[in-house]
């Protein structure tokens, strides 16, 4: 089967004093949704899975409205930080040179209820349990950096607490996956959806 795992799109930047900081998509966000949708609606999906968070949900919402089904939200592939009070791009903490960005980049786990191996522990079952109700099938899940860092790392047999690449916002990352139990990557980062007229 082939597992299409995709990042959410551009969310909104949202800083609370209290509560889950949980954004909605931004403008282009919503738009990164609809050129993500066009691009796989000529593929053969066969059910699509969402994070709980809205930016990941709203990132779903165009395709699964294209194959009039709705996507299925699975707790599990939530990000590490889904209890956090803020989310700043990292773009923007990027350009700020931000302490958070420096933190994030040398892989220091902020915690947040959880611990790496507990993170991971729940990213992997998630994803192993959406491949054995799917033998032979397409699906596509979207979820978070965070949370598609720890299915890819594990897949590659790479440790690592918070991420070892940077995934851009609506990208493609592709796993086949046998009945044997041999996960490949086929593909990271797909953007080209990106650049396609609408």
């Amino acid at each position: 089967m082939e597992l299409i795992i995709v990042r959410h799109g551009l969310p909104q930047r949202v800083q609370r004093e209290t509560g889950a900081a949980d954004p909605e998509l931004a403008p282009e966000g919503h738009e990164q949704a609809r050129r993500l949708a066009h691009y796989l609606i000529s593929e053969q999906i066969d059910a699509i899975y969402a994070s709980p968070l809205h930016r990941a949900r709203q990132t779903a919402e165009p395709l699964a409205e294209m194959l009039n089904t709705a996507p299925t939200v699975v707790e599990d592939i939530a990000e590490f930080d889904r209890h956090a009070s803020e989310y700043i791009p990292l773009e923007e903490l990027k350009a700020a040179n931000d302490p958070r960005w420096h933190a994030l980049m040398a892989g220091e786990w902020e915690d947040h209820g959880e611990s790496p191996e507990q993170f991971r522990s729940r990213v992997v079952g998630a994803f192993e349990e959406m491949i054995s109700e799917h033998g032979s099938q397409r699906v596509v899940a979207v979820c978070h950096g965070g949370v598609i860092n720890q299915y890819l790392a594990h897949v590659l047999g790479i440790s690592t607490n918070v991420g070892f690449f940077y995934p851009a916002y609506t990208s493609i990352h592709r796993v086949s996956a046998s009945r044997g139990g041999v996960r490949s990557v086929l593909s990271l980062n797909e953007t080209a959806h990106l650049r396609l007229p609408l």
